[in-house]
Protein backbone atom coordinates (compact mmCIF):
# COMPACT_ATOMS: atom_id res chain seq x y z
CA UNK A 1 0.00 0.00 0.00
CA UNK A 2 1.50 3.29 -1.38
CA UNK A 3 1.85 5.65 1.67
CA UNK A 4 0.22 9.30 1.25
CA UNK A 5 2.40 12.29 -0.26
CA UNK A 6 3.62 14.35 3.23
CA UNK A 7 3.25 18.25 3.52
CA UNK A 8 4.69 20.16 5.87
CA UNK A 9 2.24 22.91 7.39
CA UNK A 10 4.95 25.90 9.09
CA UNK A 11 2.79 27.14 11.65
CA UNK A 12 3.29 27.49 15.68
CA UNK A 13 -0.79 27.76 16.15
CA UNK A 14 -2.68 25.47 13.84
CA UNK A 15 -5.74 26.13 15.38
CA UNK A 16 -8.90 26.56 13.16
CA UNK A 17 -6.69 27.09 9.90
CA UNK A 18 -4.30 24.35 10.92
CA UNK A 19 -7.16 21.81 11.17
CA UNK A 20 -8.76 23.09 7.42
CA UNK A 21 -6.02 22.69 5.47
CA UNK A 22 -5.31 19.32 7.00
CA UNK A 23 -8.82 18.49 5.55
CA UNK A 24 -7.82 20.17 2.21
CA UNK A 25 -4.49 18.40 1.69
CA UNK A 26 -6.43 15.11 2.97
CA UNK A 27 -9.17 15.46 -0.03
CA UNK A 28 -6.25 15.47 -2.55
CA UNK A 29 -4.63 12.31 -0.88
CA UNK A 30 -2.20 14.14 1.09
CA UNK A 31 -1.11 13.46 4.65
CA UNK A 32 -0.20 17.29 6.06
CA UNK A 33 2.03 17.54 9.87
CA UNK A 34 2.22 21.03 11.53
CA UNK A 35 6.46 21.71 12.28
CA UNK A 36 7.28 25.46 13.61
CA UNK A 37 10.39 26.81 11.47
CA UNK A 38 11.75 27.25 15.06
CA UNK A 39 12.36 23.59 15.25
CA UNK A 40 14.30 23.63 11.77
CA UNK A 41 17.75 23.74 10.98
CA UNK A 42 20.66 23.80 8.67
CA UNK A 43 23.00 21.34 8.82
CA UNK A 44 25.63 21.55 5.80
CA UNK A 45 27.12 17.79 5.64
CA UNK A 46 27.96 15.38 3.38
CA UNK A 47 24.98 12.76 1.90
CA UNK A 48 22.52 14.19 4.35
CA UNK A 49 20.05 16.87 3.79
CA UNK A 50 20.84 20.40 4.13
CA UNK A 51 17.50 21.21 5.45
CA UNK A 52 16.74 19.36 8.83
CA UNK A 53 12.91 19.62 9.53
CA UNK A 54 11.60 17.66 12.47
CA UNK A 55 10.05 14.31 10.74
CA UNK A 56 10.97 14.81 7.98
CA UNK A 57 14.39 13.61 8.45
CA UNK A 58 14.88 10.61 6.03
CA UNK A 59 12.51 12.76 3.09
CA UNK A 60 11.90 16.10 2.28
CA UNK A 61 8.03 16.95 2.74
CA UNK A 62 6.31 17.10 -1.34
CA UNK A 63 5.68 20.26 -0.42
CA UNK A 64 5.53 22.87 2.30
CA UNK A 65 2.88 25.49 3.07
CA UNK A 66 3.49 28.61 4.87
CA UNK A 67 0.83 29.36 7.71
CA UNK A 68 2.94 30.97 10.26
CA UNK A 69 6.50 32.86 10.52
CA UNK A 70 7.60 33.21 13.92
CA UNK A 71 9.10 36.95 15.21
CA UNK A 72 11.91 38.05 16.90
CA UNK A 73 15.29 39.09 16.45
CA UNK A 74 16.81 39.98 12.93
CA UNK A 75 19.08 37.14 12.91
CA UNK A 76 15.92 34.67 13.79
CA UNK A 77 13.97 36.51 11.43
CA UNK A 78 16.73 35.87 8.54
CA UNK A 79 17.32 32.65 9.53
CA UNK A 80 13.37 31.58 9.21
CA UNK A 81 13.42 32.55 5.52
CA UNK A 82 16.98 31.28 5.04
CA UNK A 83 15.18 27.74 5.50
CA UNK A 84 12.13 28.73 3.01
CA UNK A 85 14.63 30.08 0.01
CA UNK A 86 16.78 26.81 0.62
CA UNK A 87 13.34 24.87 0.26
CA UNK A 88 12.87 25.89 -2.63
CA UNK A 89 16.28 26.05 -3.93
CA UNK A 90 16.27 22.14 -3.48
CA UNK A 91 12.84 21.83 -5.19
CA UNK A 92 10.88 21.94 -2.49
CA UNK A 93 7.01 23.84 -3.30
CA UNK A 94 7.15 26.89 -1.01
CA UNK A 95 3.41 28.17 -0.68
CA UNK A 96 4.21 31.62 -0.02
CA UNK A 97 8.03 31.22 -0.42
CA UNK A 98 10.28 33.67 0.91
CA UNK A 99 10.78 36.33 -1.47
CA UNK A 100 7.21 37.11 -1.25
CA UNK A 101 7.03 37.40 2.65
CA UNK A 102 10.35 39.34 2.67
CA UNK A 103 8.52 41.82 0.71
CA UNK A 104 5.41 41.70 2.50
CA UNK A 105 6.35 41.57 6.22
CA UNK A 106 8.26 44.83 5.60
CA UNK A 107 5.57 47.52 5.37
CA UNK A 108 8.36 49.77 3.96
CA UNK A 109 9.12 47.86 0.85
CA UNK A 110 5.24 47.03 0.30
CA UNK A 111 4.40 50.45 0.06
CA UNK A 112 7.45 51.06 -2.36
CA UNK A 113 6.50 48.13 -4.39
CA UNK A 114 3.01 49.06 -4.26
CA UNK A 115 4.31 53.02 -5.80
CA UNK A 116 6.42 51.47 -8.54
CA UNK A 117 3.25 49.44 -9.98
CA UNK A 118 1.12 52.68 -10.18
CA UNK A 119 -1.31 50.90 -7.22
CA UNK A 120 -2.86 53.43 -5.06
CA UNK A 121 -1.98 53.51 -1.82
CA UNK A 122 -1.65 56.06 1.02
CA UNK A 123 1.40 58.49 1.43
CA UNK A 124 3.80 57.16 3.63
CA UNK A 125 7.21 57.91 5.07
CA UNK A 126 10.03 55.41 6.23
CA UNK A 127 13.11 56.90 8.08
CA UNK A 128 15.20 56.70 11.06
CA UNK A 129 16.05 60.67 12.06
CA UNK A 130 13.18 61.29 14.61
CA UNK A 131 13.52 65.01 13.91
CA UNK A 132 12.64 64.88 10.42
CA UNK A 133 9.67 62.03 11.25
CA UNK A 134 8.74 64.58 13.98
CA UNK A 135 8.63 67.71 10.98
CA UNK A 136 6.73 65.85 8.74
CA UNK A 137 4.53 64.86 11.36
CA UNK A 138 3.69 68.72 12.34
CA UNK A 139 3.45 69.71 8.82
CA UNK A 140 0.52 67.64 8.40
CA UNK A 141 -1.59 67.85 11.09
CA UNK A 142 -0.91 71.42 10.93
CA UNK A 143 -2.65 71.15 7.95
CA UNK A 144 -5.64 69.13 9.24
CA UNK A 145 -4.88 65.86 7.90
CA UNK A 146 -4.50 63.06 10.35
CA UNK A 147 -1.59 59.95 10.62
CA UNK A 148 -0.75 56.61 11.70
CA UNK A 149 2.25 55.45 12.99
CA UNK A 150 3.22 51.51 12.81
CA UNK A 151 5.37 48.80 13.22
CA UNK A 152 7.44 48.17 10.41
CA UNK A 153 6.76 44.47 10.57
CA UNK A 154 3.21 43.49 12.62
CA UNK A 155 -0.22 42.49 11.53
CA UNK A 156 -3.73 42.23 13.00
CA UNK A 157 -3.22 46.23 14.25
CA UNK A 158 -0.49 45.70 16.68
CA UNK A 159 1.21 48.79 17.46
CA UNK A 160 -0.83 50.85 15.20
CA UNK A 161 -1.59 54.21 16.68
CA UNK A 162 -3.53 57.09 15.38
CA UNK A 163 -2.24 60.76 15.62
CA UNK A 164 -4.62 63.51 15.73
CA UNK A 165 -3.19 66.28 17.42
CA UNK A 166 0.01 68.01 17.82
CA UNK A 167 0.18 66.91 21.61
CA UNK A 168 0.05 63.17 20.08
CA UNK A 169 3.60 63.25 19.03
CA UNK A 170 4.36 62.00 22.41
CA UNK A 171 3.24 58.58 21.35
CA UNK A 172 5.63 58.82 18.01
CA UNK A 173 7.99 55.57 18.51
CA UNK A 174 10.19 54.10 16.27
CA UNK A 175 10.19 50.45 15.36
CA UNK A 176 13.39 49.30 16.16
CA UNK A 177 15.09 52.44 15.26
CA UNK A 178 12.71 52.92 12.14
CA UNK A 179 9.56 55.18 12.00
CA UNK A 180 6.96 54.25 9.38
CA UNK A 181 4.27 56.96 9.13
CA UNK A 182 1.36 57.18 7.21
CA UNK A 183 -1.20 59.65 6.04
CA UNK A 184 -4.76 58.45 7.53
CA UNK A 185 -7.16 57.49 5.01
CA UNK A 186 -10.97 58.37 6.07
CA UNK A 187 -13.59 56.02 4.64
CA UNK A 188 -16.57 56.77 2.33
CA UNK A 189 -19.25 57.04 4.20
CA UNK A 190 -20.22 57.24 8.06
CA UNK A 191 -18.90 53.93 9.00
CA UNK A 192 -15.41 52.64 9.67
CA UNK A 193 -15.12 49.73 6.85
CA UNK A 194 -12.84 48.39 4.19
CA UNK A 195 -12.49 44.90 2.34
CA UNK A 196 -10.47 42.03 2.11
CA UNK A 197 -10.01 40.43 -0.93
CA UNK A 198 -8.58 36.98 -1.13
CA UNK A 199 -6.48 36.20 -3.98
CA UNK A 200 -5.42 32.71 -4.93
CA UNK A 201 -3.42 32.55 -7.87
CA UNK A 202 -3.86 35.73 -9.73
CA UNK A 203 -8.02 35.15 -9.05
CA UNK A 204 -9.92 37.19 -6.56
CA UNK A 205 -11.31 33.98 -4.96
CA UNK A 206 -13.68 35.86 -2.34
CA UNK A 207 -14.29 38.78 -0.52
CA UNK A 208 -16.14 40.26 2.39
CA UNK A 209 -16.34 43.70 4.04
CA UNK A 210 -14.78 44.11 7.33
CA UNK A 211 -17.00 47.05 9.09
CA UNK A 212 -15.09 48.07 12.63
CA UNK A 213 -15.76 49.69 16.00
CA UNK A 214 -13.39 52.06 15.37
CA UNK A 215 -10.97 53.43 12.59
CA UNK A 216 -9.48 50.08 13.63
CA UNK A 217 -11.08 47.54 11.38
CA UNK A 218 -8.95 44.12 12.16
CA UNK A 219 -11.06 40.99 12.62
CA UNK A 220 -8.89 40.36 16.03
CA UNK A 221 -10.01 43.95 17.31
CA UNK A 222 -14.01 42.73 16.76
CA UNK A 223 -14.62 44.16 13.13
CA UNK A 224 -18.04 42.20 12.14
CA UNK A 225 -17.64 40.38 8.32
CA UNK A 226 -20.15 41.03 6.01
CA UNK A 227 -20.50 39.12 2.26
CA UNK A 228 -18.91 41.33 -0.39
CA UNK A 229 -19.47 41.09 -3.95
CA UNK A 230 -16.49 42.13 -5.81
CA UNK A 231 -16.83 44.02 -8.27
CA UNK A 232 -14.71 43.72 -11.64
CA UNK A 233 -12.41 46.79 -10.50
CA UNK A 234 -11.91 45.57 -7.10
CA UNK A 235 -10.79 42.43 -8.34
CA UNK A 236 -8.53 44.07 -10.85
CA UNK A 237 -6.96 45.78 -8.21
CA UNK A 238 -6.62 42.96 -5.45
CA UNK A 239 -4.94 40.95 -8.16
CA UNK A 240 -2.63 43.44 -9.18
CA UNK A 241 -1.41 44.01 -5.63
CA UNK A 242 -0.91 40.29 -5.21
CA UNK A 243 0.78 39.43 -8.39
CA UNK A 244 3.25 43.22 -7.47
CA UNK A 245 4.72 40.92 -4.52
CA UNK A 246 4.56 37.86 -6.28
CA UNK A 247 1.85 35.83 -3.69
CA UNK A 248 0.23 32.65 -4.57
CA UNK A 249 -1.85 33.32 -2.36
CA UNK A 250 -2.94 36.85 -0.73
CA UNK A 251 -5.18 39.03 1.33
CA UNK A 252 -5.66 42.46 0.29
CA UNK A 253 -7.01 44.74 2.53
CA UNK A 254 -8.99 48.03 0.09
CA UNK A 255 -10.73 50.91 1.61
CA UNK A 256 -12.96 53.29 -0.25
CA UNK A 257 -11.62 56.70 0.36
CA UNK A 258 -14.10 59.82 0.93
CA UNK A 259 -14.08 60.47 -2.49
CA UNK A 260 -15.24 56.65 -3.36
CA UNK A 261 -11.42 55.83 -4.86
CA UNK A 262 -9.81 52.16 -3.89
CA UNK A 263 -6.81 52.08 -2.02
CA UNK A 264 -4.70 49.11 -1.12
CA UNK A 265 -3.76 49.68 2.62
CA UNK A 266 -2.34 46.10 3.33
CA UNK A 267 -0.88 43.17 1.90
CA UNK A 268 -1.20 40.20 3.86
CA UNK A 269 1.02 37.18 2.69
CA UNK A 270 -0.22 34.98 5.61
CA UNK A 271 -3.83 35.92 5.95
CA UNK A 272 -6.48 34.52 8.27
CA UNK A 273 -9.39 33.98 6.46
CA UNK A 274 -11.98 32.38 9.15
CA UNK A 275 -13.92 35.88 8.98
CA UNK A 276 -13.66 34.91 5.52
CA UNK A 277 -15.27 31.66 5.98
CA UNK A 278 -17.96 32.56 7.59
CA UNK A 279 -19.45 34.93 4.87
CA UNK A 280 -18.81 32.93 1.42
CA UNK A 281 -19.45 29.50 0.41
CA UNK A 282 -16.23 28.98 -1.45
CA UNK A 283 -13.96 26.82 0.69
CA UNK A 284 -10.98 29.20 1.06
CA UNK A 285 -8.67 26.39 2.08
CA UNK A 286 -8.98 23.58 -0.43
CA UNK A 287 -8.84 26.69 -2.90
CA UNK A 288 -5.63 26.81 -1.83
CA UNK A 289 -4.39 23.40 -1.63
CA UNK A 290 -5.31 22.73 -4.96
CA UNK A 291 -3.57 24.94 -6.93
CA UNK A 292 -0.74 24.23 -4.67
CA UNK A 293 -1.24 20.49 -5.88
CA UNK A 294 -2.57 22.04 -9.47
CA UNK A 295 0.73 24.03 -10.35
CA UNK A 296 3.30 22.45 -8.48
CA UNK A 297 2.70 18.50 -7.97
CA UNK A 298 0.53 17.39 -10.40
CA UNK A 299 1.23 19.91 -13.39
CA UNK A 300 0.49 17.47 -15.98
CA UNK A 301 -2.78 16.02 -14.64
CA UNK A 302 -6.42 16.62 -14.97
CA UNK A 303 -6.94 19.45 -12.53
CA UNK A 304 -9.49 18.25 -9.70
CA UNK A 305 -12.50 20.65 -8.61
CA UNK A 306 -13.29 21.27 -5.17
Amino acid sequence: MLMPKRIAIFTDDPGWHGKQLCLAFNLRGYQAEYVSLTACRLAIAAHKFPVVIPGFEQELPAAVFVRGVPGGSLQEVVFYLDVLHALKLLGVPVYNDGRAIEKSVDKGMTSFLLHTQDIATPVTWVNRERDFILAVAEQELSEGRMLLTKPLFGSQGEGIRRLEKSSDLLWLTSSQGIYYLQRFVACAGHEFSDMRVFVINGQAVAGMWRKGVSWLNNVARGARCEALDISTAIAELAVKAAQCLEMDYAGIDIMLDQDEMPIVIEVNSIPAWKGLQSVTCVNVAQLMVDDLINRYLNPQQDHYDA
